[in-house]
């Protein structure tokens, strides 16, 4: 696939980290000759500098062939024109485009092919809040990703040493909660993984993802670390898109604090807010926090656009006694570097993105993408076509499948039910199958294996 990528920041780098090493045919454009000539020199792809919307930087990177433009610049305008530019005289068979700004995402009958041909829009934004309203709901985990339209659930989380499975076979599991059907996926020790069997003993700080029913996680996360209450009080640094998005959609069921520095913005989210209380001052004044009484909160979420800021604010947050901190970092080097110790949860909103594009670039019937440990894994759902003679997966058993190494089956949903990947599951025609990859770089085996033969046409 001829794939052209507008814009070399931190998502069109985090999408060519993705792509390159999957044998797609990349070409990124971007005005910084610089940031190019690092891409190029890491991976696998051409660059072209230029105007990202203009016709003749479009021509010489290739739009007249390409099968798929990505347009992630900063700009909203520049991204709805290249699409425009590279339907218009190209044809370009599907286009994506990162949308911000809610004067555009509100219009929904604008996108079009008559007015604005873009096939799929991304807003960041939405992307991160979505998945801290999901963390929010799962007190402990470090991710929850939704598989199925919500049937189905896949969480990471950590060992604890009170967690009642800690020091125990995975084995024991089906008699600790016998009315529970789940299934490990994966087990990261020490930064590496480790091939999950009946016989492997859970250690103290194992991150562990497991997939269940979306109403048996909370039993499965029981046994990995001790139940915490729900959450009820939030405090929330920064007042910007995410940080007001996040007040307006949680402050009926949360209680909601914003601190915000910048007063017209702190006046913007007040007026925004009902029950949510905006409070003008600095995250970083430890003062403030104190006055605010931050030791009584339940989660403090750092959600400024100034990465030290966060990781400063989160740490002083959680030293004066918040229970768990999320934060949000933009640079990648600083998410292995904080998460885990005094801060929980980094959040990326570079790798939320980038999942969410990547559900439309995937060969094989996909119907969702998830990327995890910074792009090195990968969870996805796909769906199954053919049948005995025509497919690899259709109408075989789960133990017989030749599913390449580092990939594993955690559930298969068929309609509306769920079924747990045990070794005697027989996969199905039109079946949703969930798949945890401990390495990204096999998708390519995981597309062929789910791929129709030509004979099925």
């Amino acid at each position: 696939m001829k794939i052209l990528i507008l814009g070399a920041g931190k998502v069109g780098a985090t999408l060519a980290s993705h792509l390159s090493g999957e044998a797609e045919d990349i070409t990124i454009v971007d005005l910084d000759e610089e940031k190019l000539r690092e891409l190029r020199d890491r991976f696998d792809l051409q660059t072209v500098v230029g105007h990202a919307s203009r016709p003749d930087v479009l021509r010489r990177a290739g739009a007249d062939s390409a099968d798929m433009l990505i347009a992630v610049t900063g700009s909203d305008e520049v991204n709805m024109v290249a699409c425009q530019v590279s339907y218009s005289l190209y044809r370009t068979p599907t286009k994506i485009a990162r949308i911000r700004s809610n004067a555009y995402t509100s219009e929904a009958q604008f996108f079009s092919q008559e007015h604005m041909p873009i096939d799929f829009r991304i807003n960041p934004e939405e992307v991160v809040i979505a998945e801290i309203k999901q963390l929010l709901q799962h007190p402990g985990a470090s991710r929850v990703l939704d598989f199925a339209n919500g049937l189905v659930q896949l969480v990471a989380m950590r060992a604890h040493a009170n967690g009642p499975l800690v020091g125990n076979k995975l084995s024991t599991l089906k008699d600790r909660i016998p009315n529970t059907d789940t299934r490990v996926a994966a087990i990261f020790r020490k930064g590496a993984p480790i091939d999950p069997t009946g016989e492997t003993v859970v250690e103290v700080d194992d991150e562990v993802f497991f997939i269940a029913k979306r109403g048996d996680i909370n039993a499965v996360m029981a046994e990995l670390h001790k139940i915490e209450n729900p959450f009820k009080r939030i405090v929330i640094a920064g007042g910007g898109n995410i940080g007001e998005g996040l007040a307006q959609s949680i402050e009926k069921s949360l209680d909601v604090k914003v601190i915000e520095l910048d007063e017209a913005r702190a006046d913007e989210a007040a007026e925004l807010l009902n029950s949510g209380v905006v409070i003008l001052g600095n995250a970083t004044d430890r003062d403030l926090l104190i006055q605010e009484n931050i030791e009584n909160s339940d989660v403090f979420c750092a959600l400024t656009n100034d990465d030290e800021t966060n990781i400063m604010s989160s740490m002083l947050a959680k030293q004066l006694g918040v229970r768990q901190v999320m934060t949000l970092i933009s640079k990648p080097a600083y998410i292995d570097l904080v998460q885990g110790g005094t801060i929980d949860i980094a959040i990326s909103p570079q790798l939320a993105t980038a999942s969410t594009i990547l559900n439309h670039i995937r060969h094989a019937d996909v119907a969702k993408v998830h990327s995890l440990r910074r792009g090195a894994a990968e969870a996805m759902e796909a769906v199954v076509h053919g049948d005995t003679k025509s497919s690899k997966i259709a109408g075989r058993r789960i133990a017989d499948l030749n599913l390449p190494k580092g990939v594993s089956i955690g559930a298969i949903v068929r309609a509306n039910e769920v079924l747990i990947a045990h070794d005697n599951v027989v996969v199905e025609p039109d079946d949703h199958v969930i798949l945890f990859l401990v390495d990204a770089k096999q998708v390519h085996s995981v597309e062929r294996l789910f791929q129709v033969n030509l004979n099925f046409f």
